[in-house]
C-alpha cells in the first residue's frame, strides 16, 4: 500500500509540473518513478524533502526578470527539466533511499539531508541570483563575470544557498519527527542543511570555472554551456569534455553530503 500511495502522490505532483511545463514528458516519467521510491522504500522524511527541493524550485523558476530568456540560452538545461536534471538533481537521493532500505544507518539521512541542500542551495542561488542588480563575480579569481557564466557568485545568491540550505536542515528535523523516526536536535539538522548547501553549492562553481565543459558560440563569441546559440551550433571551448551540467551537479552533491555527515559526526 505504501508504493501506491507512493506512486499516486508522485504522478499527481509530477501531473501538475507536467502541465505547468516545470517539467517535461521524460522528466515527468523520471519524476513519477522517483517519487514513489522515494516514498515506497523510505516515508514522509525522505519524499518530504524531495517535494520540498521541487516545489521550491519550481516556484522560483518562475520568476520573471528581463534577463531571464537570454540567459537561459546560454545554459545547457532550461527552467523545463527533462529526466537526465531529474535524476541529476535526486538520483542520489534515491540511491539513499534504497541503501537506507536495505541497510539502515544513520549516516544515509545526513547524506541524504546534504545532498538535497546542495541540489536546493544551488537552484535557490541561480535563480536568485541571476536577480541580483551587480554583476557576479569569479569564484576564482574576483574578477567581474557577465550574468550567468558559470563559476559566478553573487551577494544575493549566496545569500539565497544559505538559506535553501536551511530550509533543508530544518524541514529534516521536522519530517523525522513526522515519520517517527530518531530525534536528532535541530540546530544540528540545520548546521547540516547549510553547511552541505554551501559546500555544494561552491563545489558546482568552482567546477564551472575549471573543468565543466564549456562552449563557444560561433556567431556572438559568447563562453555558453549549451550546444546550440544565436542559432547555431556552438564548439568545444574548454573543460573536461564529459563534465556537463548533470555532471557537476552530480558531483557537488556528493561533496555536499560528505560536508552534512561530518557535522553529524560531530
Amino acid at each position: 500500500m505504501q508504493w501506491v500511495i507512493g506512486f499516486c502522490g508522485a504522478l499527481l505532483v509530477a501531473g501538475a509540473a507536467y502541465y505547468k511545463q516545470s517539467l517535461s514528458f521524460s522528466g515527468m516519467l523520471a519524476a513519477v518513478a522517483m517519487g514513489t521510491i522515494y516514498f515506497g522504500a523510505g516515508n514522509a522524511f525522505w519524499f518530504g524533502i524531495l517535494l520540498l527541493f521541487f516545489i521550491s524550485s519550481s516556484l522560483l523558476s518562475k520568476l520573471h526578470h528581463e534577463n531571464k530568456a537570454e540567459l537561459e540560452a546560454t545554459y545547457d538545461k532550461t527552467g523545463r527539466r527533462d529526466a537526465g536534471q531529474v535524476f541529476a538533481n535526486g538520483g542520489l537521493g534515491m540511491l539513499l533511499v534504497l541503501l537506507n532500505a536495505i541497510f539502515p544507518l544513520e549516516l544515509w539521512g545526513y547524506l541524504f539531508i546534504g545532498v538535497m541542500a546542495t541540489v536546493t542551495s544551488d537552484t535557490w542561488a541561480t535563480e536568485i541570483g541571476t536577480l541580483a542588480k551587480k554583476p557576479p563575480r569569479s569564484v576564482l579569481t574576483g574578477r567581474i563575470l557577465p550574468p550567468g557564466t558559470s563559476g559566478g557568485v553573487s551577494l544575493p545568491g549566496t545569500l539565497a544557498a544559505a538559506a535553501g540550505g536551511a530550509l533543508i536542515g530544518v524541514a529534516s528535523w521536522l519530517l523525522r519527527a513526522a515519520s517517527g523516526m530518531p530525534e536528532h536536535s535541530v540546530l544540528l539538522l540545520t548546521l547540516a542543511g547549510l553547511l552541505g548547501g554551501l559546500v555544494g553549492a561552491f563545489a558546482d562553481s568552482f567546477l564551472g570555472a575549471t573543468v565543466q565543459r564549456m562552449n563557444r558560440c560561433t556567431v556572438c563569441g559568447r563562453e555558453v554551456e549549451a550546444s546550440r546559440h544565436c542559432g547555431q551550433p556552438t564548439v568545444y571551448a574548454r573543460g573536461w569534455r564529459w563534465m556537463d551540467n548533470d555532471a557537476v551537479n552530480a558531483v557537488s552533491s556528493i561533496l555536499g553530503g560528505l560536508a552534512a555527515l561530518l557535522v553529524g559526526g560531530l
